[in-house]
């Protein structure tokens, strides 16, 4: 048996044009409803895969608190104090408590949670225990980052888990660290290498949809954002699983949407658009 349990890290407020690329701001804060500086509320939601085995499996680590106040302030990371070992502290947890983290790729507000909070002093890793599952294309990324992305990426952090001596690098085949019923799907359309982890559950797969689709509005084809490095070839990435998703009865884990976990996936096979039915606000151990 495995359980599955959603958890909040620290939450962030960013540009709602960025956030919904070509998107006219008349369609999109009809989703999400934007403040007077034009920014929109968004999560930085992990997902924690209890196995039956005893393996804690953590996806992702959201944003955290690495930055100085400054940069907290400039990137709209809301809290000060590390959300995410809060909310592990919550179940009982702590990040020495987790055996793998999967990072679907490295920028900082899926990642950076894997840094203690700011302190004035030199960036420290946590979760000691764990081994750290990234995508070989998307680590090459994070090792030579275009001019258009190398904000997104953190030095310190590569430079971390390169020395951890834990890093465990994948193409799409399900490392041994992770359960042999896992599968991954690569995606290029965001950031190249992007890591998407699907879990086999007993009505359908949960695919864990990391920036492909951050929230239940990008569930809709044609939206992308304005941080997509290949908006086209992502809609076609997205499009094709989302319907192997709707076909399955699969449901889709949100890291960024600021009021649903997950929702099942619905194909209109009159109109052909998507959406998501059965949505949850959270997971609490959700056992399988």
């Amino acid at each position: 048996m495995r359980t599955l349990t959603s958890l909040l890290g620290n939450s962030q407020q960013l540009d709602g044009g960025a956030m919904f690329g070509n998107a006219p701001r008349a369609v999109w804060a009809g989703w999400l409803a934007p403040d007077a500086a034009n920014r929109v509320a968004l999560a930085c939601r992990c997902l924690l895969v209890e196995e039956g085995d005893g393996r804690r499996i953590l996806l992702e680590t959201g944003i955290g608190a690495f930055f100085a106040p400054k940069l907290r302030e400039r990137y709209g990371v809301v809290e000060a104090e590390h959300v995410l070992l809060d909310a592990l502290a919550a179940q009982g947890l702590s990040d020495a408590d987790i055996d793998v983290v999967v990072l679907s790729h490295l920028h900082f507000d899926h990642a950076g949670g894997l840094l203690a909070a700011w302190d004035g002093g030199p960036a420290r890793l946590l979760f000691p225990n764990a081994q750290f599952v990234v995508g070989r294309e998307a680590w090459q990324r994070a090792l030579n980052p275009h001019p258009r992305d190398k904000a997104s990426f953190v030095p310190e952090l590569i430079a971390l888990l390169e020395a951890s001596g834990r890093l465990v690098l994948v193409d799409d085949a399900t490392p041994a660290c992770l359960p042999p019923d896992w599968r991954f799907h690569i995606s290029n359309g965001h950031t190249p290498g992007m890591l998407l982890a699907e879990i086999p559950l007993p009505g359908g797969p949960l695919l864990f949809a990391a920036d492909l689709i951050p929230g239940a509005a990008w569930v809709h084809v044609p939206i992308t954002m304005g941080y997509d490095r290949f908006p086209e070839l992502l809609i076609d990435e997205k499009r094709a699983l989302l319907q192997r998703l709707a076909a399955a009865g699969g449901r889709l884990f949100f890291t960024h949407d600021p009021q649903l976990a997950c929702g099942e996936v619905l194909l209109d096979g009159q109109t052909q658009r998507f959406s998501v039915t059965a949505t949850q606000a959270k997971l609490s151990r959700l056992a399988i």
